[in-house]
């Protein structure tokens, strides 16, 4: 596939498409942006409303579009779904989103699309896993936009905490993205610190850090029953994934990978940082877990395996 960074599609202009589409302008991203959703006034008037944009950021060409226009797309963004509601976990939207996705599959790949598929429906990692079988497209163009929402709220949490820049935590989330995450404590640093190290002068426990966690992985219910819905954050981690493709950064970034013997784990979607390029997953970096940790991941991984299987049952 030529290295162009030219057209990405949207498909799905709710908040978290619209909200992509935003970013990508004021990054900077793509010449080419077509939005695709089945409310077709909507994405016309998004068109409208951000190329208003272009005259303050960079000239981009940006129109309501069809599957038909995926054709020549380097990369497909999928954030199409219903919405979780208050109260909702990501897990119950499976079977609503599984006929959703396949909607969305079967038109893409008809128009001769063969790129990369970045999935951010919920629950995630099983909608990627649905978009791969649905595409049969290879395993390394398409993958989810996993844990790195919550990847990037730890790291938040975790600068308030010890009065650093974010970008200075080097954590992850792994896992699900869902209930069943999980952080890396035992292997995070900051400054080639340990964590720990620095939570031990802090006088903070294991469980405060558990509770630090906890409150990471439910962020996203306090600001649903808030706000009705999170999007600016989700936004955020795709446009930084779609610039990692678009210009062939081989950035490593916490996504849903597909693994195959990683974690001891095969035939399944799920967080962990991973190497992306041009040509999609270029490498999964497979973290040295503690025994307390590769049990938290068996069991996420677990959880996730019996909804897919449930959930295509169905079908």
């Amino acid at each position: 596939m030529a290295l162009k960074g030219r057209k990405v599609v949207v498909i799905g202009d709710g908040a978290v498409g619209s909200a992509y589409a935003f970013a990508m302008v004021q990054q900077q991203l793509a010449e080419e942006l077509v939005i695709v959703d089945v409310f077709k006034d909507k994405t016309e008037g998004d068109a409208l409303d951000l190329e208003d944009a272009t005259a303050f950021t960079a000239p981009k060409n940006i129109y309501s579009g069809d599957y038909a226009d995926a054709k020549d797309a380097e990369l497909v963004v999928i954030t199409a779904g219903a919405p979780q509601k208050p109260g909702e976990t990501r897990l119950q939207l499976v079977d609503k989103n599984l006929k959703i996705m396949k909607s969305i599959i079967e038109p893409l790949m008809a128009s001769g699309f063969n790129g990369i598929i970045v999935v951010a429906a919920n629950p995630v990692d099983i909608m990627t896993y649905a978009a791969q079988k649905f595409s049969g497209l290879p395993k390394t163009r398409v993958f989810g936009s996993g844990t790195s929402l919550d990847t990037s709220r730890l790291r938040v949490a975790l600068g308030k905490q010890f009065n650093v820049d974010p970008r200075s935590v080097n954590a992850y989330i792994l896992g699900e993205h869902g209930d069943s995450e999980f952080a890396n404590y035992d292997e995070a640093e900051i400054g080639g610190r340990p964590l720990k190290a620095f939570a031990k002068d802090a006088n903070l426990s294991d469980d405060d850090l558990e509770q630090i966690l906890y409150q990471t992985a439910h962020k996203a219910y306090e600001i649903i029953n808030r706000k009705g819905a999170t999007y600016y954050g989700i936004a955020t981690s795709l446009a930084r994934i779609s610039r990692a493709i678009l210009r062939d950064e081989r950035v490593v970034l916490p996504i849903g990978a597909y693994l195959e013997g990683e974690y001891g784990l095969d035939d399944i979607y799920i967080g962990t940082p991973a190497i992306i390029d041009a040509q999609g997953v270029a490498k999964v970096i497979e973290i040295p877990l503690s025994p307390a940790e590769n049990e938290r991941m068996q069991a996420s991984a677990k959880t996730l395996k019996a909804i897919t299987q449930d959930a295509f049952a169905k079908m």
